[in-house]
């Protein structure tokens, strides 16, 4: 995403990857052709983020960067209810197929709407955050890039930290409320989706505003709150009630962190001609602890039951808190308003 200058392409390959995907699913319900169109999905995900991010940044720079991002984050969020619904309707309705060709669908609507973006419009040197032409051509690592400033590697391992104990919390409430409550196990997921993401879209719209005035600072700490609490919660309300504060709460947490860490790592390295890079080498740090997070929750909930492990998962965002308080001072410095950044 730094060096290219066709950046649209990395919203348009995903887009095929999403129709390949389902165009899998629908042919072979194989396990190896199922695996490797979750592999597809996965390259998709990954590389879909850092190019979102590099278009806007090309197309408002940084002072429009926090408002536009916001703007992004909510229609995302919108997208993803809007997905949920019409998933579950036309499952219902007419079966499996119906939603795989949803999801072609709509990779096909991504790709016809990021080509109607005119490509002069991108000004590569703002996306990737380039102050001149020095060191345009070097071959620099994401690993490198976030080993070398300490504001990226605290922004990193904060982030880590809350995914470990956040990747499991849901799938693990669904599977514990959903075994107590068999007849509605299918609108109950249905649910948890759809009140996240609405919940999002609202977080989304107030943290670009937050941010404006107050910066980034206070909108990552309390996404990092907020876990810990939906752990508690989780752990005493297993139950269709229950849903609704833990994904409210849910919806807070990775709602401020979209619009918060995209605007964050791009003011770390404004001027870097790195941003992107940067961008990915988080998003891969925070990855690793999304990735280990149902292994741990599954083991401790098997161990010593859904309650406890809730605890346990959501008190991995305490460490998050306290590398973020600890940090206060550098960070703080890094998070101001664009206007005093």
């Amino acid at each position: 995403m730094d060096s290219s200058k066709r950046k649209r392409i990395f919203i348009v390959i995903p887009g095929i990857f999403t129709v390949i995907a389902s165009a899998l699913i629908l042919l072979s319900q194989n396990f190896w052709v199922v695996s490797l169109s979750q592999v597809a999905t996965a390259i998709a995900g990954a590389a879909i983020g850092p190019a979102v991010v590099g278009i806007t940044l090309g197309i408002v720079k940084q002072k429009g960067f926090n408002r536009q991002n916001g703007l992004n984050q909510a229609f995302n969020h919108a997208g993803n209810v809007v997905g949920a619904g019409l998933s579950g309707y036309l499952g219902l309705k007419y079966g499996m197929h119906a939603i795989v060709l949803l999801a072609a669908l709509f990779g096909i609507l991504s790709i016809v709407s990021v080509l109607m973006i005119p490509s002069k419009s991108i000004d590569n040197d703002a996306a990737r955050g380039v102050a001149n032409d020095k060191g345009e051509n070097e071959n620099v690592s994401g690993l490198k890039v976030l080993l070398k400033c300490k504001p990226l590697l605290i922004l990193a391992a904060a982030l880590a930290f809350f995914h470990l104990g956040n990747g499991a919390l849901l799938p693990l409430y669904g599977m514990a409320a959903a075994s107590k409550m068999q007849e509605n196990a299918y609108m109950f997921v249905a649910l948890t989706v759809i009140i996240a993401q609405v919940v999002m879209i609202l977080a989304s719209i107030a943290g670009m505003k937050i941010a404006e005035k107050n910066g980034y600072w206070m909108i990552m700490l309390i996404s990092f709150i907020s876990l810990p609490i939906r752990g508690l919660i989780a752990s005493q309300m297993i139950s269709e009630v229950g849903l609704y504060p833990v994904q409210i709460l849910d919806g807070i947490g990775a709602g401020l962190q979209s619009v918060a860490v995209p605007a964050l790592v791009a003011h770390i390295l404004n001027g870097t001609g790195r941003i992107n890079i940067g961008q990915g080498a988080v998003m891969t740090v925070q990855g690793v602890g999304a990735a280990l997070s149902p292994a741990i929750g599954g083991w401790i909930a098997q161990q010593i039951g859904y309650s406890h492990a809730f605890v346990i998962l959501g008190f991995f965002a305490v460490v998050s808190i306290i590398l973020w308080f600890y940090n206060a001072e550098t960070m703080k410095k890094e998070c101001a308003p664009s206007s005093n950044h």
